[in-house]
């Protein structure tokens, strides 16, 4: 289970997910890097969380599907090219690629700015950026959110922030799919998109159909981005277990 962005493995919808699904799969629900109980190494790069996830699947006995949450579903996914042979299944909810002008891209300087703030020591300021620049959450709702008891959980693992940001900036800038980007997934690939989430995950999902060699596309009914644990569970067990 590949978290996206702010995520980690004690998260109330994480662990919930797992339970679902270990009636039927051995889970292995982990913290990405500087999170929750993982280690963060510096420097970072991706290359070193799909080694991650190649050290986790070579503990599963060599091969394991991956079930990725939005970033988490474009990490699963540079994962699934590199480690070819190894990951037989690919399960993906709303990998957020913005592949033109339907909605803002992620700003240039995106990365940067979060990781200035985390090494000012401003977590907050990282937090926000994130909320207002990736998610395009008004400014007038953030006094509300800060007032909530998972903001301080947030905060623990903002600096994490920037990690998704390189993870996911290129496929998040705007512009179309390079040529032949993932062409090398051979996996069994699910793509699943809410039917209440924005148009540009539908129209990610449609274009992760047509450029992956085996994959297919389901939009979950009454569900958005955050989706209820309950109600996707039930699609994975179906696609893990067919």
């Amino acid at each position: 289970m590949v978290t996206g962005a702010l995520g980690y493995r004690a998260f109330p919808a994480q662990t919930q997910m797992a339970d679902l699904l270990s009636d039927r799969f051995t889970v292995f629900n982990y913290d990405r890097r500087g999170r929750g109980d993982s280690g963060d190494t510096m420097p970072y790069a991706v290359e070193r969380e799909i080694e991650d996830i190649a050290a986790l699947i070579e503990a599963a006995g060599g091969s394991a599907f991956l079930y990725g949450m939005s970033s988490g579903a474009i990490l699963s996914l540079e994962a699934a090219e590199k480690l070819a042979g190894k990951i037989p299944k690919l399960a993906l909810y709303e990998p957020p690629l913005i592949l033109d002008g339907s909605r803002p891209p992620l700003p240039r300087d995106y990365v940067e700015r979060i990781g200035e703030a985390v090494e000012a020591g401003r977590r907050e300021q990282a937090l926000e950026i994130f909320m207002t620049q990736a998610l395009l959450i008004p400014d007038e709702y953030l006094a509300p959110m800060k007032e909530s008891p998972i903001w301080s959980d947030l905060l623990a693992v903002a600096h994490t922030l920037a990690y998704d940001g390189m993870v996911s900036r290129d496929v998040m800038a705007g512009r179309p799919l390079p040529p032949g980007k993932w062409a090398g997934v051979t996996s069994d690939t699910f793509v699943v998109s809410g039917e209440l989430s924005e148009p540009f995950f539908h129209d990610a999902a449609k274009t992760l159909v047509h450029r992956l060699a085996r994959a297919k596309h389901q939009v979950l009914a009454g569900q958005g981005h955050d989706v209820a644990p309950e109600a996707l569970a039930p699609l994975l067990i179906e696609f893990f277990g067919g």
